[in-house]
């Protein structure tokens, strides 16, 4: 009763927030250095320098909003081995999902950023995903710093880390505008630290330079005889327009963690996959929160990780192209050595229509990894124990997915996915021996 009470009275002072004249006055006013979230922000990267003046501070709130409709079928070896029995599914409606943004421009080239999951698959209650300042000026006289600042960004918080380019193009929680597909890459490079990002942009070239804490969360807790170690990333690359209807961009990532309290540069989204329960396994406690990364792969690189992610995106007129090569090699405190994960994905996707409104794309993505051996769970009671699963080769995972959409307007779209993704390799103990999953998801999404 009490977290009832207690959720009718934030979602009263949210809208109270949102109706109130100072808000509605607020939300006139221009954000400078800020994505859109709507139709405009599609193919935006890392945020452009903005000349807009500033006129005071200035509050606004943007949401996102999706609605699936999900119709899913999955198989493996569960009729020759019952332990792999698949969790059973049939058409209907997945949990809605829901973002709460807030942006406030704090002074002349600083603004503030917090967003918020309202509802999601992995998390139904509301919770801050984190929060940011950005700093496309500095409040300090003097020609080295404005000269400075027209090329630099500065970036501090509990943010979602710039590693790779993918992660602009993906669905995240009740926010699916920007992705043509329905759900993220197999293997998911995505998470929040707490760290900061500095930015040099200069003729189209542009580098990016991070250090965070390595971990999705604060962490004061003593783990000796480990250590805990900062996590240091960066970014290189080039994005230009070269000509009116030509723009190219290339950029290399690399991400590097020694010892980690708990790493999740593959396991940091809280929201959970546009894939509801697609080859999980049948049983007791089996629910979407708990069982919230369907069709995923994560290698489990938790003590130490060294990840490398090349992008190539080309959009001649309303066509796009979109690659990714990601190279992993990481381990968990438990293991002794390193092992590898390598992702493969390319995207075309054709824009047309009056203010390319009107979309169709095809996706491939492959994942080849070795997996973290499983320890047997034990026998209770009359129950037979689960054995080990011991992986002594790669794995192989492959996707092809054909999507089509609509913007009815830039803050409304309707798109629709057809899938097929294949597990290969999987020992015969793994529920993903001779896995398969295939069918639609129809996806209603709001953005703005």
């Amino acid at each position: 009763m009490k977290t009832q009470i207690f959720t009718s009275l934030r979602s009263l002072v949210i809208l109270l927030a949102l109706t109130s004249p100072f808000a509605l006055q607020a939300q006139t006013g221009k954000i400078a250095n800020l994505r859109p979230y709507d139709q405009s922000g599609i193919n935006v990267f890392e945020t452009p320098k903005d000349t807009a003046a500033f006129n005071g501070l200035k509050l606004r709130f943007g949401a996102g909003f999706t609605q699936s409709f999900q119709g899913l079928k999955h198989e493996n070896n569960g009729a020759s081995v019952p332990t792999n029995k698949l969790y059973a599914i049939s058409p209907g409606f997945n949990t809605a999902n829901a973002n709460l943004y807030m942006d406030v421009q704090l002074a002349d080239g600083i603004r503030l950023n917090v967003t918020s999951y309202l509802s999601s698959r992995h998390h139904n209650e509301t919770w801050v995903k984190g929060g940011y300042i950005q700093f496309d000026k500095l409040p300090f006289k003097g020609q080295f710093w404005q000269d400075l600042m027209e090329i630099a960004t500065i970036k501090v918080g509990h943010m979602e880390i710039n590693y790779g380019d993918a992660h602009f193009r993906r669905s995240d929680g009740g926010h699916t505008l920007y992705n043509p597909f329905v759900e993220n890459y197999i293997m998911d490079a995505f998470t929040t630290e707490i760290g900061g990002e500095v930015y040099l942009q200069k003729n189209s070239v542009f580098g990016m330079l991070g250090v965070s804490n390595g971990m999705i969360k604060g962490n004061i807790e003593d783990v000796s005889p480990e250590h805990k170690s900062p996590s240091v990333y960066g970014k290189l690359g080039y994005d230009k327009q070269l000509v009116e209807k030509i723009r190219v961009r290339v950029s290399g990532s690399v991400y590097h963690n020694g010892s980690s309290g708990s790493n999740t540069l593959y396991g940091g989204d809280r929201t959970g996959s546009n894939y509801f329960m697609v080859m999980e396994k049948a049983g007791s406690g089996v629910t979407y929160a708990t069982n919230a990364f369907s069709g995923r792969f994560n290698p489990g690189f938790t003590y130490k990780i060294t990840a490398y992610q090349l992008n190539g995106f080309l959009k001649v007129s309303g066509l796009e192209l979109f690659g990714t090569y990601e190279a992993a090699k990481g381990r968990s405190k438990s293991e002794t050595a390193a092992r590898d994960a390598d992702q493969y994905a390319i995207d075309g996707v054709y824009r047309f229509g009056q203010n390319e409104d009107l979309f169709v794309g095809l996706r491939y993505n492959a994942v080849s990894a070795r997996p973290a051996n499983v320890a047997a769970i034990p026998a209770t009671g009359t129950t037979p124990a689960i054995p080990a699963i011991v992986y002594t080769e790669d794995v192989n995972i492959d996707r092809v997915a054909f999507s089509a959409g609509w913007f009815i307007t830039r803050n409304i779209l309707l798109k629709g996915e057809y899938v097929v993704q294949k597990y290969k390799d999987f020992p015969a103990t793994d529920q993903r021996n001779s896995g398969k999953f295939n069918g639609y998801v129809i996806q209603a999404v709001v953005g703005f």
